[in-house]
């Protein structure tokens, strides 16, 4: 069993962060060395920043195995003699160079250590080549287990597949594996037997033939997290269309698919283009142009791969073929995986534990689209379908520096998606409301970004404060509820009204009366208040439990 780190963890965090939500003095959250080393940032990860990677490997489908190396750029922010970069146990190192010379390291559980014979000066860049091999972990039930996929298709040719959010990139390939460290760009070229077709991300630049096997070199142009980077063997066909953007522009949209299943994609899929439409409508255009946008199908069921969306929904309506309102036919993982370009790809966290800001807006972002292809009232009912899968057991931000990927539930997808619905009608303003959400993407699209750098901004663009808000949602597993008296005089409804949360300041508006004419009260958590509703009944009352994520409890 692995040594636990309490102590370390104690020393490096301080005792701030003990006092966040007890996951690191809870029995039921206990970290090793092993995650400390893969989840935080220290200073032989701090000291250098990557701006490229080359990625080189060979693929052997009969082995199960990789062999090749990755050469790595990157500037030196401080002086240092030792960097981490990251690469699983099970895998081999051959060896590690730099300027011509071979360089030490060690291994500690899937950190390695590499040491230079001369300090390496701030200011300046660098660049090491690391050559490996070996068999990678295989998803034991991907995408939601990291690693490989070795399967065939119904040809019995080769269809092979990799995911590893949560899990990292450096089970397939060395590299910096933090969320918070994102090339400028990347070369990936992977060579493979004949016959089959490589697909990844970016723009595919050449296909070298070797007679016995061809190399795909795919060139990303942008920023992408290690966890995107990706690969997809198979027999595959390729056919491509272009989409038009609202100012005209063309965007080219590459599909590849098995090719007994060309007809149905190429029938399936011309709903991305509405997508696309949708999404361009609320936030801006496609994120990464110059890349293009790319699908292939895959033998698991989905992924937010940068360029080069993993589909695996079997050509279905929803989520293989339910689990959205019967009267919407649309494809959620083309919905969903599409709306992770925009908040996952181009605006990504910089630590696991604020996935909320990859998923809970990507989910929020299907209830958009409804909104766009349908109406307010149908998006309305869509997103109130995520209460059946909440869990309200733990916090939707997990604990940092620790590679967190173990919630027990999903609510940093569904509940946080609720938030932000809840968010939108406590602002009770639409125009600005959808234009929050542009302007905040548009500022900080291709970029990194924390928690904290949304509630700001939420606060300054409103000139409200919701960090009380965002504090009781995200930080505490309970929810608001609001407690309530109601009392009849006359033809009139007098209702008292009060908060109770584990956030003192929460004082969240909340629409209640009459569902064809709301009321907007604020309620606080220090003193009861009270509104009297003009020609209301008891059995006329409602509170808008369908446009915010809170408890009810009536008091007597």
């Amino acid at each position: 069993m692995k040594k636990l780190f309490f102590l370390s963890l104690l020393l490096i965090f301080g005792s701030e962060a003990f006092s966040q939500h007890d996951f690191y003095n809870n029995a039921n959250y206990q970290f090793t060395r092993a995650d400390t080393l893969r989840g935080m940032l220290r200073p032989e990860r701090t000291c250098f920043d990557v701006t490229f990677y080359d990625l080189n490997i060979k693929i052997d489908p009969e082995e199960r195995s990789i062999n090749g190396f990755v050469e790595m750029i990157y500037n030196i922010e401080e002086d240092f003699s030792t960097l981490q970069v990251d690469l699983y146990e099970n895998m081999d190192i051959l060896k590690i160079t730099h300027d011509g010379q071979f360089l030490k390291y060690d291994r500690e559980y899937n950190a390695v250590f590499v040491h230079f014979p001369e300090v390496q000066k701030k200011g300046g860049a660098g660049k090491i080549r690391i050559y490996y091999q070996g068999k990678p972990q295989v998803a034991v039930s991907p995408p939601w287990d990291g690693g490989f996929v070795w399967s065939t298709d119904r040809n019995l040719k080769p269809w092979i597949g990799v995911a590893c959010e949560g899990d990292g990139a450096s089970l397939w390939w060395p590299n910096k594996d933090h969320l918070s460290d994102e090339p400028d760009s990347m070369g990936i070229n992977i060579t493979i037997p004949a016959g089959l077709t490589c697909v990844s991300n970016g723009n595919l630049r050449a296909i070298v033939d070797k007679g016995d096997s061809q190399t795909f070199q795919w060139f990303v142009s942008y920023p992408i997290n290690n966890y995107n980077v990706t690969l997809n063997i198979a027999d595959y066909t390729h056919f491509s269309e272009k989409y038009i953007s609202f100012d005209g522009e063309e965007l080219d949209l590459d599909y590849y698919v098995l090719r007994y299943n060309l007809e149905k994609a190429q029938k399936h899929f011309k709903q991305v283009h509405q997508v696309l439409a949708a999404y361009e409508r609320f936030f801006g255009k496609y994120p990464f142009w110059d890349d293009g946008f790319g699908m292939v199908e895959t033998p698991y069921l989905g992924m937010e791969h940068q360029g080069a969306i993993a589909y695996g929904n079997q050509f279905k309506r929803g989520y293989l073929g339910g689990m959205i309102p019967r009267d919407m036919d649309w494809d959620y993982i083309i919905v969903h995986e599409i709306a992770h370009e925009y908040f996952g790809n181009s605006i990504s966290c910089n630590d696991l534990c604020e996935m909320w800001i990859h998923e809970s807006f990507a989910t929020y972002m299907e209830g958009l689209y409804v909104e766009y292809i349908h109406s307010y009232e149908d998006a309305v009912r869509y997103m109130r379908t995520k209460n059946f899968f909440l869990g309200n057991r733990e916090p939707i931000i997990g604990p940092k520096g620790v590679n967190w990927e173990n919630w027990e539930y999903s609510d940093h997808y569904g509940k946080g998606a609720l938030v932000l619905h809840t968010l939108r009608h406590a602002i009770n303003d639409d125009v600005q409301w959808f234009k929050l959400l542009r302007v905040f993407y548009q500022k900080y699209a291709i970029s990194n970004i924390t928690t904290e750098d949304f509630v700001n901004y939420v606060n300054d663009f409103t000139g409200e404060d919701y960090s009380a808000f965002f504090d009781q949602y995200l930080e505490h597993p309970a929810l608001p509820e609001l407690r309530y008296k109601i009392k009849e005089e006359g033809k009139n409804l007098v209702v008292e009204y009060k908060w109770y949360a584990d956030v003192k300041d929460f004082n969240m508006p909340i629409k209640l009366g009459n569902p064809e004419n709301y009321v907007m009260v604020r309620p606080n958590t220090q003193k009861w208040q009270k509104v009297e509703l003009k020609k209301l009944s008891r059995k006329e009352f409602d509170i808008a439990t369908e446009l915010f994520l809170i408890e009810t409890k009536k008091m007597r």
